[in-house]
């Protein structure tokens, strides 16, 4: 029997929308306001959400606690209070929309986990504009 079980956690961060290969206008025109140049910030809300069988011994799918540990290490310290176009080697050449972020966390959180479990990535860039990446 598959189960998912999923941990909230949150971020803030600043980024600016844009490609380095086109001019100031045809970032404007693409990503408006988001092209900043003095860049822009939201409060990210990350849902992490794992699926597989139930351990007979544990109960769990994964231990809350690990996945905690897990989203702490590789993405709450990496990204929170940080410029992620300045300050995160991933969108160092990477436009770091919220498609991209959640890619990247995806591929740093998967790793970490056991090979049996399945991994899906909720990313709010605001309340009403969010992403789910599971890895396909």
């Amino acid at each position: 029997m598959k189960v998912t079980v999923s941990r909230k956690a949150h971020f803030n961060a600043a980024h600016r929308l844009y490609r380095k290969d086109w001019t100031h206008e045809k970032n404007d025109d693409v990503f408006g306001k988001c092209n900043n140049p003095n860049f822009h910030g939201h409060n990210y809300e990350l849902i992490v959400s794992v699926t597989g069988e139930i351990d007979k011994e544990t109960g769990y799918v994964i231990d809350m606690k690990i996945l905690k540990d897990i989203i702490k290490d590789e993405i709450e310290d990496a990204f929170d209070h940080k410029n992620l176009n300045v300050e995160v080697l991933e969108f160092k050449d990477l436009n770091p929309t919220a498609e991209n972020i959640a890619v990247v966390i995806y591929n740093k959180i998967n790793p970490k986990l056991d090979s049996g479990l399945r991994l899906e990535i909720t990313l709010f860039e605001t309340p009403r504009n969010f992403v789910t990446y599971s890895g396909t």
